[in-house]
């Protein structure tokens, strides 16, 4: 997924709490749904990163040669200026693109039909 598309803000953005807990009607639920897919997310964009860094791997063992690789730096300034995971799964959230379901809630429903 390119995250670089997103419509996520790149800094800290206040939010009503009261508002963004609607769906849910708990705040920890809600916190708790964004941050589990915060750390997809953030899973994600390291496996992302850890690719494309792999292929600049040097496998010697001499220390003497340490060399600026321009592609690595750009690669490493792009992620660098994505927005942070939270702020993507926040967005997501917002947007309704996020499914999440609690097995404890749909339980009781069952037990009381």
């Amino acid at each position: 997924m390119d995250y670089r598309k997103s419509n996520a803000p790149t800094t800290t953005v206040t939010r009503d709490m009261m508002q963004l807990c609607e769906d849910t009607g708990n705040v920890y639920e809600t916190v708790a749904i964004i941050a589990k897919r915060a750390n997809q997310i953030s899973a994600e964009i390291k496996n992302d990163l850890s690719k494309k860094l792999a292929e600049f791997a040097s496998y010697s063992d001499n220390l003497e040669e340490v060399f600026e690789n321009r592609e690595q730096i750009e690669i490493s300034r792009y992620y660098e200026k994505l927005p942070k995971p939270t702020l993507i799964a926040t967005q997501e959230y917002i947007e309704g693109k996020v499914y999440y379901r609690n097995p404890a809630k749909e339980k009781e429903k069952l037990q009381q039909v």
